[in-house]
């Protein structure tokens, strides 16, 4: 897969620390854990609701 867009994200000291927690209890950074929900919550949203283009 070609890696050639970037995100920043902004997000509170809270959250950070609770998703550093899930990253390392899975065996993931962190970028690859943001990465892991976010394609969970689009083949979620597009098995509710048809392939995305």
């Amino acid at each position: 897969m070609k890696k050639d867009k970037h995100l920043g994200l902004r997000i509170d000291s809270e959250t950070h620390k609770k998703l550093k927690s899930m990253a390392e209890f899975d065996g993931r950074s962190i970028n690859g854990e943001v990465l892991y929900l976010i394609r969970q919550a689009v083949a979620q949203h597009e098995s509710k609701h048809g392939e995305l283009k």
